[in-house]
C-alpha cells in the first residue's frame, strides 16, 4: 500500500524528508502541513551506510543536485565515504562532498588568463584546489550502550557557510515502543511548498508504539523550538506556525485497515523458477486501505518571555498570538491500489497504481466547506492543510529490476478552478531493485518543484 503511516508521522517534528541540502541526506517535514509525497520520505539508512561498499559496491560515489546559497558553487555535487570505523558497539563515519562547478570555472579562468606557465600559475591553480567553498563534510558516530539503547552524535560543515550543524540523538527500544530523543543546532525543515527553514534550536522527545495486529498505533511527543526560524531559499514567505519558538506537547492515535478485492497468491508454472526483484511487489492484487486518527496538541510555552514582556511587534510575535494554546483535530487517508504482474520477468511484469485521498485537518475542511471553499482572511499557512489532497503514484517496470515511478499531489480545490488541475508537488524517479536484499533498491529521484535530486539506497521502504 502507499505509506499510510505518514498521516501520523507528519504531525510530529521528526519525519525525515529526502533532501540533498544536508550531508546526511534529509530535512524535517514541517508539522501541520499537508502529508508529504511517499517518494519524498527519507531513507532509514544513514548516509554513510548508503555509501558503504560493504552494503552495495555500486554506491562508491553518488551525485546530487541542490541549489546552493552561493550560486557560484553550482547545484551539482558528488558525495563519497571518506572514513568508516566499526567495532561491536561503536562506529565512526566521515562523509565528504565536492561541488566541481566553481573549481572548473576558476581553473579555466586561471589558465586562460596566464601569459605563461610558471610557478605563480601553479600556485594559482593549487589555490583553487584548496578553496573550502568547494567542499563539505559530515562526521557521524554512534555508540551502543546495549542492544536496545544507543546514542548518535553528528557534525556537519559546509565550506560556503560559516555555521556548522550539530545533532545529538538517543534511541531506546522498549517492549512494543520506540523512544527517540533528538536535538539539533540548527535543524533544517522543508514545507509543502519546497521552502527551507533553519530553526536555531530544535529538541524533540518522541514515544511511538509499534503497529499492533488490530491496526492501532499511537505516539506521544514533546518538542521545543528556540530562536526565530530563518528562510533559506525564500525571502517573502511567512514562517510556519509550528516552527516558531515554543514548547509543545502532542499525542496522536490512529487505526488502519485494509480490504482486498482480489489477491493472486498462486504461482503459475512460468513463475516457479523465478524470484521476484522485490518481495513486496510479488503479488498482483486490488485493495482499499485506510487510516483514521486524532491528534491533540498543547503549546505549554508559546515562545514569549516568561516575564510576560514581548520583545516587540515583529512578525514572529504577531504570529505567536494566532497560535492556539490547545488544538485537537482529526485526520485520515483512504487509498485504492491496483497491481498487475509479479515483478519477476524481464519485461512487462509490473504495473501499479495507487490513488490516495488525504485529509490533514478535518476541522479545517469543515470550516472551508462552511465558508463555501472561499479564501478567508486567516493566515494561509494555517489554511494549507484545510484542503484534501489527492496523491497519485504510478509505477511501471522498464526492464528487469528497473522501475519508473511518478508521484504527484493535487489539491482537490484546484479541480474546481477554470485554469485546470494544479499539481502541487511532483517527484519522478528510477528505482533499481537489489535482489540480494529482498526488498532494497537504489533510487534516483528528481523534484522539479524544489529543483533538487539525489541518489539514495532504501531498504524495506515501500
Amino acid at each position: 500500500m502507499a505509506k499510510l503511516r505518514t498521516a501520523i508521522d507528519s504531525s510530529f517534528w521528526d519525519l525525515n524528508i529526502s533532501s540533498p541540502q544536508n550531508i546526511d541526506g534529509w530535512a524535517k517535514a514541517v508539522p501541520g502541513d499537508p502529508f508529504p509525497l511517499d517518494a519524498s520520505v527519507g531513507s532509514r539508512l544513514f548516509r554513510h551506510q548508503q555509501l558503504s561498499e560493504q552494503l552495495s559496491p555500486r554506491f562508491g560515489i553518488i551525485p546530487s543536485f541542490a541549489p546552493s546559497s552561493v550560486k557560484e558553487v553550482g547545484s551539482f555535487s558528488l558525495q563519497s565515504l571518506l572514513l568508516n570505523l566499526t567495532t561491536n558497539r561503536w562506529w565512526l563515519a566521515a562523509t565528504g562532498q565536492f561541488r566541481p562547478r566553481k573549481m572548473i570555472v576558476d581553473l579555466k579562468n586561471e589558465i586562460s588568463n596566464a601569459t605563461e606557465f610558471n610557478l605563480s600559475t601553479v600556485k594559482g591553480v593549487a589555490k583553487h584546489f584548496i578553496d573550502k567553498s568547494h567542499y563539505s563534510y559530515g562526521l557521524t558516530s554512534q555508540f551502543s550502550f546495549s542492544p536496545s539503547t544507543s546514542a548518535l552524535f553528528a557534525l556537519e560543515g559546509h565550506g560556503e557557510k560559516e555555521r556548522r550543524r550539530k545533532k545529538v540523538m538517543f534511541f531506546h527500544e522498549l517492549p512494543e515502543h520506540d523512544l527517540t530523543v533528538e536535538a539539533a543546532w540548527p535543524q533544517l525543515f522543508v514545507d509543502h511548498k519546497g521552502r527551507y527553514w533553519d530553526v536555531p534550536e530544535s529538541i524533540s522527545v518522541d514515544l511511538s508504539s509499534f503497529v499492533s495486529d488490530s491496526g492501532l498505533r499511537y505516539r506521544f511527543g514533546i518538542h521545543k523550538n528556540n530562536g526565530n526560524p530563518q528562510a533559506i531559499n525564500s525571502t517573502d514567505s511567512d514562517t510556519p506556525l509550528s516552527l516558531l519558538p515554543g514548547l509543545c506537547a502532542k499525542a496522536a492515535f490512529t487505526y488502519d485497515k485494509i480490504k482486498y478485492f482480489w489477491k493472486n497468491k498462486e504461482i503459475e508454472k512460468e513463475y516457479k523458477k523465478l524470484t521476484p526483484y522485490d518481495v513486496r511487489l510479488k503479488e498482483p492484487h486490488a485493495a482499499v486501505s485506510g487510516i483514521i486518527g486524532s491528534s491533540f496538541a498543547s503549546w505549554i510555552w508559546n515562545g514569549k518571555n516568561f516575564s510576560g514582556i514581548d520583545s516587540g511587534e515583529d512578525q514572529a510575535v504577531s504570529k505567536r498570538r494566532k497560535r492556539s494554546r490547545f488544538n485537537a483535530d482529526l485526520f485520515g487517508s483512504v487509498c485504492y491500489t491496483f497491481q498487475q504482474g509479479r515483478f519477476m520477468k524481464r519485461f512487462g511484469d509490473l504495473t501499479r497504481v495507487d490513488a490516495r485521498l488525504d485529509i490533514s485537518s478535518a476541522s479545517g475542511l469543515a470550516k472551508k466547506i462552511l465558508n463555501g471553499f472561499k479564501r478567508s482572511s486567516a493566515d494561509l499557512n494555517e489554511q494549507s492543510s484545510a484542503s484534501p489532497r489527492l496523491n497519485l503514484i504510478f509505477q511501471q517496470q522498464v526492464a528487469g529490476p528497473v522501475v519508473f515511478r511518478a508521484d504527484s499531489r493535487i489539491a482537490i480545490e484546484s479541480l474546481t478552478r477554470k485554469h485546470g488541475i494544479y499539481i502541487e508537488d511532483f517527484i519522478c524517479s528510477l528505482n533499481y531493485s537489489l535482489e540480494f536484499l529482498e526488498s532494497g533498491k537504489i533510487v534516483a529521484w528528481y523534484s522539479p518543484k524544489r529543483k533538487e535530486g539525489m541518489v539514495e539506497l532504501r531498504l524495506f521502504e515501500f
